[in-house]
């Protein structure tokens, strides 16, 4: 399956291992090539500097028809920008955006992307843990309604058995 995850932070960065362990085909962007210092030695995907942001970059890094695409820079409206070319332009199947704020979370879950939202994950995971009341609600908001192109994207993803990947080249420039 092709992975392409947007941003190479903490959580980006294992993403990408955890991808890439599984067999799947792992393209990192992020404009920084500092970032990819958090990815271990023996990630097999391909690191790329860019803007995750833009269409032609994505599109030279291989971004189309992916499987799967991750959008998790720290800015909400990058990770939707982000999100919106991946579902309109380049064909991506599944889609997650990270976004922050809960009330952009569920109106951009309404217009058909997937987000997840740490602030609900977070804030629920303290109470549970204090033995409080959660909100019940899910940290993945799964998409509620259609993107302008029409189609809902929010289709199975298969298991697939984890394996080990190669080691990283250098990070390219998209």
């Amino acid at each position: 399956m092709k992975t392409v995850i947007v941003g190479c932070g903490r959580v980006g960065a294992v993403l990408a291992d955890s991808f890439d362990r599984a067999g799947h085909e792992v393209i990192i962007i992020d404009p920084s090539t500092r970032a990819f210092d958090r990815l271990p030695s023996t990630f097999g995907g391909n690191a790329l500097r860019g803007d995750g942001t833009d269409e032609d970059t994505l599109r030279r890094a291989g971004a189309e028809d992916a499987d799967i695409f991750i959008s998790m820079t720290e800015g909400d409206n990058r990770n939707v920008m982000a999100a919106q070319v991946a579902l309109e332009a380049l064909g991506a199947k599944r889609v997650i955006a990270k976004i922050n704020d809960p009330v952009r979370a569920e109106a951009y879950a309404d217009l058909g992307i997937a987000t997840l939202c740490r602030t609900m994950m977070m804030a629920d995971a303290v109470a549970a843990y204090l033995d409080m009341p959660v909100s019940g609600r899910s940290g993945i908001l799964p998409p509620t309604g259609s993107h302008p192109g029409g189609e809902d994207h929010h289709e199975p993803i298969p298991d697939e058995a984890p394996t080990t990947g190669s080691p990283i080249g250098s990070a390219q420039e998209a």
